[in-house]
């Protein structure tokens, strides 16, 4: 079949394969000593376990799909996030370990590390609503981070691995859905949806480039998805008849064409900086308009619980109703991707990776 017919996640699927079979195109997995990870829940795989917040997955039925049987690790899931899917591929452990969790050490961190929290977000103001790490926080905890692995590498080598450490990003949901739309904060007052969008693009930008000077060379930076589409949304929409909050989805689209517009001029401002932005959103459309096509069932709810609102402790709640087969899902809760969909996404950020360079 000519690559044209299929989809891009089907095409990214068997790029993976190939990356990790060493299959005919490549012999072996790109030298990637290291998956560096930042963000939200999205990518969280287990840092708010160790903080003071209400907002966890440290219990069951999360975790319910993990290899080697059920492991609630603060991942938002059933099972593996893309980081985990994204370290795999180039050899490294199938979990990239959260940087907070005490059963891990440097050793490990040497190969794969996160720092990211749920429900944070690029706005300082966002990590306050559920009392979250920031992300200037996990910043910090970067330059913590390569103190360490100097002590532990020796200088030559930790640089070596900083700088050919693939970074993955994903962050902003929680800026508009937790803090902008629900009233959380005084955003909503401040600035109009535009502002506040430019206001996040910049925040984003000073990251990037903060993340740069402090040694990161490859950085994937991802959008936001159909953020009106999640199961939450529908469910808060029924009074408009129900389906997608159609006005939040056009916010996540004129929001994801600044942040790809302002990864653009990073790339040309520093020549030295791989970074890729990855269009969550168009394959998250993809997914819920085609879903047979993935072997889906069900795009509108989450297997957890009844679907359509719960997250955290309530999903935990109604373990019961959970269904049997997430993988007919497109969401594990009413706000996170399946463990399927998360390998898709990762298949989706290694196709663009190595179509823009980044490997």
């Amino acid at each position: 079949m000519a690559p044209s017919s299929r989809s891009r996640l089907e095409a990214a699927a068997q790029l993976l394969l190939l990356v990790v079979m060493s299959g005919v195109s490549r012999a072996a997995p790109p030298r990637v000593p290291a998956v560096i990870v930042f963000g939200d829940s999205t990518v969280d795989t287990g840092n708010n376990n160790q903080i003071p917040t209400t907002l966890r997955a440290d219990f069951p039925p999360y975790g319910r799909d993990m290899p080697g049987g059920p492991r609630a690790t603060g991942r938002f899931g059933n099972g593996r996030l893309p980081p985990d899917f994204i370290s795999e591929a180039f050899g490294l452990p199938p979990l990239v370990p959260a940087y907070l969790d005490p059963a891990y050490g440097i050793d490990d961190f040497a190969r794969g590390v996160c720092f990211a929290s749920a429900g944070t977000g690029i706005d300082n103001a966002t990590a306050g609503v559920l009392s979250v790490i920031p992300l200037w926080k996990e910043v910090e905890y970067y330059r913590e981070y390569q103190r360490r692995l100097r002590a532990h590498a020796g200088a030559a080598r930790a640089r070596a691995i900083v700088r050919g450490a693939l970074h993955v990003v994903s962050i902003g949901t929680n800026d508009f859905l937790e803090n902008y739309f629900l009233l959380a904060t005084g955003r909503f007052a401040q600035f109009t949806v535009p502002e506040f969008e430019d206001f996040l693009v910049a925040g984003a930008r000073r990251f990037l480039a903060r993340i740069h000077r402090l040694g990161a060379r490859r950085v994937t930076f991802a959008g936001l998805a159909a953020i009106g589409c999640l199961p939450l949304e529908r469910t808060t929409n029924v009074l408009r008849g129900g389906g997608c909050v159609e006005e939040y989805n056009e916010v996540a689209r004129s929001y994801n064409a600044k942040v790809e517009a302002m990864v653009r001029g990073l790339r040309d401002e520093f020549p030295r900086l791989k970074l890729a932005y990855i269009s969550v959103y168009d394959n998250f459309a993809n997914l819920i308009a085609n879903p047979a096509k993935f072997g889906l069932e069900n795009v509108e709810e989450g297997c957890c619980a009844t679907g359509k609102f719960e997250m955290g402790y309530m999903c935990g709640g109604g373990a019961a109703l959970t269904c049997d087969d997430a993988d007919k899902f497109l969401f594990w809760d009413a706000f996170h991707p399946t463990e399927k969909v998360n390998r898709l996404m990762a298949n989706h950020t290694l196709e663009v990776c190595y179509q823009q360079g980044l490997l």
